[in-house]
């Protein structure tokens, strides 16, 4: 692991075998592995607390089994985002705790067995946004949080929410998933003292242009404490609401 070798550096500076120009030099060369159609950034963990995610859309199965296996045997937990069964297949195959959500399309290895800091709420508008809910809640759980879920709760049956308004109240960040108009994330943000991540989708009739008019929708909310991330994009929200969890817990 980087970390280890850090600290190997560390100590070796400290024991006189290492003099402090070598070390510096050393720092400056931020690792990474080149695998050619790849290069995997080892030190990324280090420097922001989680290692390197895979964007599988687009990636070969043997590149995302390529690179899945590098992140492992650096020490490294696993998160695969956008990843088809296939893939899951692939990375069974080299790491036998590895667990497939195939709602939200995400690949995992945990290399610990906390069982995560609670605060952080997922809420879905309609069962059709689960997928993106369901990658977000998978990004924050990875990254130490034990997210709670609260979904079918939109604006058509708002008594559905208000029935879980005390659930509402304790959590420290809220992610709210919609797609249509997007206007949930403005109903939870107007109860609630905590930061609401609004994660517009894709899903609507014609007129909702693939998620760009929940998009709006929510860029415009009236709700002060909602701030907005791109359109389906629930591993930026779980991301970014892990970090505020961390910061309050």
């Amino acid at each position: 692991m980087e970390i280890e070798k850090l600290k190997t550096l560390l100590e070796q500076v400290k024991g006189g075998e290492v003099d402090i120009d070598t070390a510096l030099q050393s720092l400056r060369t931020l690792p990474f592995e080149d695998l050619g159609f790849s290069k995997i950034d080892h030190h990324r963990q280090l420097r922001t607390g989680f290692p390197e995610v895979i964007f599988c859309e687009g990636k070969t199965v043997a590149h995302v089994k390529q690179i899945s296996e590098r992140i492992l045997a650096a020490g490294h937990p696993l998160l695969a985002t956008r990843a088809t069964s296939d893939m899951y297949e692939a990375v069974k195959e080299i790491a036998s705790a590895a667990r497939y959500n195939a709602l939200g399309r995400t690949i995992t290895v945990t290399q610990s067995k906390d069982a995560g800091v609670p605060g952080i709420l997922v809420v879905s508008a309609g069962t059709s946004d689960l997928p993106v809910a369901e990658e977000a809640a998978e990004t924050a759980q990875m990254m130490g949080n034990q997210p709670e879920r609260l979904y079918d709760v939109g604006v058509a049956g708002l008594h559905r929410l208000i029935s879980n308004h005390e659930k509402l109240l304790t959590a420290r960040v809220i992610i709210v998933v919609a797609g249509m108009e997007g206007a949930l994330p403005s109903v939870v943000g107007g109860l609630v003292d905590c930061p609401v991540i609004a994660v517009p989708t894709s899903i609507g009739y014609g007129a909702s242009f693939g998620g760009l008019a929940a998009l709006l929708g929510m860029l415009n909310s009236c709700a002060s404490g909602v701030t907005v991330v791109n359109i389906d994009n629930g591993f930026g929200a779980g991301y970014s609401a892990s970090l505020i969890n961390r910061l309050t817990a």
